[in-house]
């Protein structure tokens, strides 16, 4: 199995409709299995119900169900809206892929569907008096889940899609996947830094942004090819029907350029799959937006500031794996100053003139630059960048304050 079918695979794993569709899946065949299981027992099972009591709880489960999946569809969406509006519509998605969000809605949807199969069952005489029995018990299980499922949500909502909750999330991503950078830079191919002239430029047949880059079929490709491939369109950039997805060494046929486009996954927004800078360009966004005159939260600022340190903290402490996987295929990683400048410069301008921030900016430029004496010159220059632009906004004593800082800094 290609990571290109193990990626799709997973995306669709992520999704809310598939995993309600399993639970429904499941929820009749547990309702309909009481009326089989009930003809294998050897012996007699039969309890008195009493009035048709089995029928009035799914009953009252089918429309308990019903409400509380509406509700919880109306508070998982305030919350995605919440995360838009005062954090960054980046955030979004991993709302959306909240596990606890979706096994709770999957568990309500999964819960009606159960009654409502269990009703008509009853009322069209499918299930015999062990049926009946046994549909009792498995209504008692799918209420201890339900109860189960409902305190979880509830003490999940205290917190899903808030400020903080948001932050942590992003931060998660983007040291999983900056961390995942840092091991691989060039994913398991080989690194190049300046592209070789007279190579053959092939492009795809869309606009987006580049998702996800299926590293295995791109090998495959040119080993059948007998030619070198060098990526030119990293995930996370943006192209069109013009822009270059990869570039060979020699002569590439028709289906060769037609496997090639296919392991490019183009589409209208970023993903955090592959990308290693959108996770710390969300984090800068939510700081940008707390530092603007509308919303004036410098303390969020500080907070994203300790996030990025602890993203860049880990990343940097990963030692990365000098095996090649892929030995006919060229990449050109990601550097560490463009990360860099993504996470901090839009901090550093828009929190200029709030001394408060840009003493935290410094000492976490200060930290990270400490972390690896070969990669210090990265920070220390957007240390200097920061400084800079501080100076220019700051009024004299905020300047005075700043500046000890800064010069502790490089003493």
């Amino acid at each position: 199995m290609t990571s290109g079918i193990v990626a799709a695979l997973r995306r669709i794993g992520r999704k809310v409709w598939m995993r309600a569709a399993l639970y429904t899946a499941a929820s009749v065949i547990f309702a309909l299995a009481a009326g089989v299981i009930a003809t294998l027992f050897p012996f007699r099972i039969a309890v008195d119900l009493g009035q048709d009591s089995v029928g009035t709880i799914l009953q009252i489960i089918a429309s308990s169900m019903l409400t509380v999946t509406t509700f919880s569809l109306t508070a998982m969406v305030t919350a995605y809206s919440s995360a838009t509006t005062t954090a960054t519509p980046r955030a979004t998605q991993l709302l959306i892929e909240d596990r606890t969000s979706q096994n709770a809605l999957s568990t309500f949807v999964g819960g009606f569907t159960f009654s409502l199969v269990g009703i008509i069952a009853l009322s069209t005489g499918y299930y015999g008096e062990q049926g009946r029995t046994i549909l009792f018990f498995g209504t008692l299980v799918m209420i201890a889940v339900i109860v189960v499922t409902l305190l979880r949500w509830i003490a999940h909502l205290s917190t899903f899609g808030r400020m903080a909750d948001v932050i942590d999330r992003l931060e998660s991503a983007a040291s999983g996947t900056l961390t995942t950078h840092a091991e691989s830079p060039a994913l398991g191919g080989r690194s190049y830094s300046d592209l070789p002239r007279g190579l053959t430029e092939i492009s795809g047949d869309a606009s987006g942004y580049v998702t996800f880059v299926d590293l295995p079929l791109v090998e495959r490709v040119a080993a059948r090819c007998e030619v070198e491939l060098y990526v030119t369109s990293m995930p996370g950039e943006t192209v069109d029907p013009r822009t270059p997805l990869v570039a060979a060494t020699g002569s590439i046929d028709d289906e060769a350029r037609e496997s090639l486009t296919r392991a490019f996954r183009i589409q209208p927004h970023r993903d955090f799959e592959q990308d290693p800078r959108l996770g710390v360009i969300a984090l800068a966004e939510i700081g940008s937006r707390a530092l603007s005159p509308a919303t004036n939260d410098p303390g969020t600022a500080i907070e994203v500031i300790a996030a990025l340190r602890r993203v860049f903290d880990t990343a940097l402490a990963c030692t990365p794996d000098e095996e090649v996987s892929f030995e006919h295929v060229f990449v050109r990683p990601v550097g560490l100053s463009e990360l860099v400048t993504d996470a901090f410069r839009p901090l550093a301008r828009d929190g200029a003139g709030i001394v408060e921030v840009q003493i935290r900016l410094q000492k976490c430029l200060a930290s990270l630059a400490a972390c690896d004496p070969t990669r210090a010159p990265v920070f220390r220059s957007m240390a200097d960048h920061a400084y800079e632009r501080a100076r220019d906004a700051l009024d004299t004593w905020d300047v005075a304050d700043l500046e000890r800082v800064y010069r502790a800094r490089n003493a």
